[in-house]
């Protein structure tokens, strides 16, 4: 089974933030023990008796908030760019594939900037399914897993929507299951997707490109067309 993380960067409420980024991390099942594990020794730098204590989040760690307060900001920085290179790039040869949607809200005009950037999400990793599928023969379905959030039950029926009524392209048809709910604290690849998610929104909102210039060549992508980066600007 493929396995897509997601998790979003920008409140879709908050007006002081002009982007929405909803992203995903697909990894195929048998490789996330091996992404854990190079997440967990990049948690060790900074707590080295207790690991998984350590929850590697985009916006504490760059801002120096909670915990990371005493660690210098170039420390912080060079984790977060770390993590993002042994999640995603090295981790090639494990097909991690990236998957973004990113919305600015003005530019919606009374559209949800939360189900607009899910339909597109996931019929973005549905049509990466089937490319598998046609192209490879690999007929492994796959499953989306977010972090936990308020907007879950809502989700979770768009998902059955998509499925059995179909979104604006068509019907979903690769998916084992609706989405799942987990908390991050006991996912290092939710956390991976957090920080893919706030790589992206930092790009467009601060015009900061440090982390994104890390994963930039990691989304799907078909030849010299990208797939798996829109842009609703």
């Amino acid at each position: 089974m493929h396995l897509l993380y997601v998790d979003e960067s920008g409140s879709p409420d908050d007006a002081s933030h002009d982007f929405f980024v909803l992203a995903g991390v697909s990894v195929f099942e048998r490789r996330t023990h091996w992404i854990e594990q190079d997440l967990n020794q990049i948690a060790a730098r900074f707590c080295p008796e207790d690991p998984q204590s350590i929850e590697l989040h985009g916006s504490p760690m760059r801002g120096g908030r909670d915990r990371w307060r005493r660690f210098s900001v170039q420390t912080r920085l060079d984790a977060v760019c770390d993590a993002l290179h042994s999640g995603v790039v090295s981790s090639g040869m494990r097909n991690v594939r990236l998957f973004a949607v990113v919305v600015r809200k003005n530019a919606m005009q009374g559209i949800d900037p939360v189900q607009f950037a899910f339909e597109q999400l996931c019929s973005r990793f549905d049509l990466f399914l089937a490319r598998l599928h046609a192209k490879h023969n690999d007929t492994q379905r796959g499953l989306m897993v977010f972090d936990k959030t308020a907007a879950e039950p809502r989700i979770q029926t768009l998902a059955r929507e998509f499925k059995y009524l179909g979104h604006s392209w068509g019907k979903t048809r690769n998916y084992a299951e609706v989405p799942v709910f987990l908390d991050s604290r006991a996912s290092r690849l939710i956390q991976l997707a957090d920080l893919v998610s706030y790589a992206v929104y930092r790009k467009y909102q601060s015009g900061d490109s440090l982390f994104f210039d890390v994963i930039k060549d990691s989304f799907d992508h078909e030849g010299s067309v990208v797939h798996g980066l829109y842009e609703r600007l």
